[in-house]
């Protein structure tokens, strides 16, 4: 194992930034002895750093890095399950199985992703409302408790623990393996529609006839007004059949999916995300798609990872950093949540370049666990300090009235008291947590924020 190294830290967000004694273990072993090795320490995962906030964060902690713990463990290809270590990532299971008819079941928006995280984030897809999370087709979670045992769990063997540990943010352990059941596929297109909405009222009915899509998301112009307001492009596909063809003039199966197109070398300058710029990106955005729908076979990278083709992307929002804000919803036939929540961002002018919309489906899991019945909404904003606080906090306030929450796993701001009013489980989740850490051995700086770890009630 290599020895503590201090290193400074950040999520995808570059906010906040924080220093940490790191090690990366290559062996499980290595792992053991790391805990071992912690003195009073506490301790904390950290992957490829694809939460945005401060979720795997721990100042002044000790940090287990994990990325080089990749190993495929086994794999049966009359089922689907693999064996994987906590730090092979979804381009890894991606690069793997694809060649042989498998893909993984759910996927975020970025294939650089670990298994460990994906579990400690309990991730979801553009295909949440068929398929559930990530950890509805996950087993047998190996997990390292701060007693120094290895605890096998899943949902019929310590389910508490199990449901602790998915999106329980690394808080319960350090996940080690797990095993997940691929889902067989005919090659690596998609076959995928695009459909140009012009606004909120015209997304919710362009999705209730997607039903016959296995992936649905839409991006929203969050700059848009009145009659306008929410018009954005409906993105739906699924998995193309045995013999399809890439469609003339789109990303086709020659195209090496794990190499970006391009690179940001550089922080830009922090002006360039202005009301003026985003303004007149959002407007050529829409205007690129066409009145009505358009049908195309495309690659599975620009469908499901569009932004993976440009390399430290978040380096655009300046070395400021950006924040992003997730929340979700429950019904509701008038979307008035979504619409002041649209209505607040425009009256700001402190709008979003990337904003998604899409519909949850009816799966919800106990404990930290994001996705629930509802709408979506996920938010990039350039950093500018107190004035965006102050929305995010209005946000807020808005969310928690209509029984919604905010995804901890995107979140470097949420309030103590709003999140425990958000997260109705937390007393059940802390109970499970004390019985397996009663020390508290496991932290992050979100943790302590929330005060769901390093603090007593």
């Amino acid at each position: 194992m290599e020895r503590w190294s201090e290193l400074e830290l950040h999520g995808w967000g570059r906010y906040p930034r924080l220093r940490s004694a790191c090690t990366r273990p290559e062996r499980v072993s290595e792992v053991h002895a790391a805990l071992a090795d912690r003195g009073a320490d506490p301790l904390l995962a950290h992957g490829l750093g694809r939460s945005y906030g401060d979720a795997a964060l721990l100042e002044g902690g000790k940090v287990v890095l994990t990325r080089r713990l990749d190993r495929m463990l086994d794999f049966d290809p009359a089922t689907g399950w693999v064996r994987c270590e906590a730090g092979v990532s979804i381009e890894d299971l991606v690069n793997t199985f694809l060649p042989r008819g498998f893909f993984p079941p759910v996927v975020p928006g970025t294939q650089f992703v670990t298994l460990g995280g994906a579990i400690a984030n309990d991730i979801h897809g553009k295909n949440h409302h068929v398929d559930g999370t990530f950890c509805d087709h996950i087993r047998r979670v190996e997990l390292l408790t701060a007693a120094g045992a290895v605890v096998v769990c899943d949902a019929d063997h310590e389910p508490e623990l199990f449901w602790a540990t998915v999106g329980g943010l690394g808080l319960t352990g350090l996940i080690l393996s797990c095993e997940l059941k691929l889902v067989p596929v005919a090659g690596p297109l998609i076959e995928m529609e695009s459909v140009r909405v012009e606004n909120l009222d015209h997304f919710f009915a362009v999705s209730a006839e997607s039903a016959a899509f296995t992936h649905t998301v839409s991006w929203i112009d969050c700059v848009a007004r009145g009659k306008s307001m929410g018009r954005g492009i409906f993105m739906r596909g699924r998995h193309a059949a045995a013999g399809a063809q890439a469609s003339p003039g789109v990303l086709g199966g020659v195209i090496d999916a794990v190499s970006p197109l391009m690179q940001v070398p550089m922080d830009a300058p922090n002006w360039l995300m202005n009301k003026l710029t985003m303004r007149l990106f959002n407007e050529a955005y829409y205007r690129k798609q066409p009145h009505g729908t358009t049908a195309q076979i495309s690659h599975y990278a620009p469908f499901f990872f569009p932004l993976d083709f440009v390399r430290d992307w978040n380096r655009v929002y300046g070395d400021r950093g950006l924040l992003q804000y997730q929340l979700v919803v429950p019904p509701d036939p008038q979307h008035r949540a979504i619409r002041q929540v649209l209505e607040a961002i425009t009256e700001t002018g402190m709008g979003s370049f990337l904003a998604v919309i899409k519909e949850f489906g009816d799966r919800a899991h106990p404990g930290l666990s994001f996705p629930q019945p509802g709408v979506t909404l996920a938010l990039d904003f350039p950093n500018h300090g107190r004035p965006l606080l102050d929305l995010l906090d209005r946000l807020d306030r808005v969310v928690l009235d209509a029984g919604g929450r905010v995804y901890l796993g995107k979140d470097a701001r949420l309030s103590r008291a709003a999140f425990e009013q958000m997260y109705p489980d937390l007393d059940r989740w802390r109970g499970v947590r004390d019985r397996w850490d009663p020390q508290h051995v496991f932290q992050s700086s979100l943790g302590r924020r929330l005060g769901l770890s390093g603090v007593r009630r």
